[in-house]
């Protein structure tokens, strides 16, 4: 079942959350949703399971409105929220029998779906204690689990590895991908090495506007025509130096690299290379010239260039 966004626009009073957005979400597709906070991430997200609704365009999931028909929606849709509200008194297992019977499922499966929740989101020691008692860790998989209770065909997941350890964060991306071959599933993150193993296709916003939209590797190759150069000067002062460099005009911006006097993180101009004038550089001031390496460009780099303000 595939998710429609159409000329999205959120108002909150005078303040425009999200401006005029579209995309679509094939089935079977894991998108990855990225961007700074209040970029309108989660504003999207609640949109799309009619917590939200839009000041204008709309939202098809499957052929229903999010407008016209919000309960067929919330019926083909799964959904964990960022800040994941549990009942915390409740066991685990109360509380999954309790969502799905909110969720319509019918009494004689309930048993068959509570049991393999537990085992598919790995509760299966924690299944007998209140949810007070679990770990943030164990909560965020019974915050998963509830959102599956009822074998949604669309899984929205905001925030859903958070206060995992790193296992744990293996394990739910794993089933995420599992999900993902049957489910159309939207999830953001502030991880973005685990966007790009999870993901077939990352959709960056900012401003509430989207910047970017395609796979990890279609936004890094947009971005290889930006040259970025580890560079490491011995002789100048480093104020000197780091004004010297960025005087080239080849040259975008300079950063100073983090606890390494005298090593630069050197962004060249676009179809630009500032190697030569670097060289030079050096050469006509006299300073040593101890490394000069080009950095692969990673999602990291893609996103900080697209969302800065």
């Amino acid at each position: 079942m595939d998710i429609r966004v159409e000329s999205y626009t959120k108002m909150f009073g005078p303040q425009k959350a999200v401006d005029d957005i579209s995309f679509k979400v094939n089935t079977g597709e894991v998108l990855g949703f990225l961007g700074p906070n209040g970029a309108g991430k989660t504003t999207t997200m609640k949109a799309i399971t009619t917590f939200l609704s839009p000041t204008a365009g709309n939202i098809f999931v499957g052929d229903y409105s999010v407008f016209e028909q919000p309960e067929e929606v919330t019926r083909v849709i799964g959904y964990l929220p960022e800040n994941n509200p549990l009942y915390q008194e409740m066991n685990v297992l109360d509380y999954l029998y309790f969502m799905a019977g909110i969720q319509n499922v019918p009494r004689p499966k309930q048993r068959e779906r509570v049991l393999e929740m537990v085992r598919v989101c790995g509760l299966e020691k924690e299944k007998h204690k209140r949810i007070y008692e679990l770990s943030k860790g164990y909560q965020q998989r019974v915050g998963l689990a509830q959102a599956l209770i009822h074998d949604p065909e669309v899984l929205i997941l905001d925030e859903p590895t958070s206060g995992l350890d790193p296992n744990q964060i293996v394990e739910i991306r794993e089933l995420i991908k599992r999900i993902g071959k049957e489910k159309t599933v939207i999830l953001s993150s502030h991880i973005l090495a685990e966007v790009e193993a999870t993901c077939d296709r990352i959709l960056i916003i900012s401003n509430g506007k989207i910047v970017a939209d395609g796979s990890a590797q279609d936004l890094q190759k947009q971005a290889q025509g930006k040259e970025i150069l580890h560079v490491a000067v011995e002789d100048g002062n480093s104020d000197e130096v780091y004004s010297a460099l960025q005087r080239l005009e080849t040259v975008a911006s300079v950063d100073f690299t983090v606890g390494a006097n005298n090593h630069f993180e050197l962004y060249s101009k676009p179809q630009m290379s500032s190697r030569r004038a670097v060289f030079s550089l050096c050469v006509e001031k006299g300073w040593t010239l101890t490394e000069m390496t080009p950095i692969e460009t990673k999602l990291e780099d893609v996103f900080r260039d697209l969302t800065k303000n």
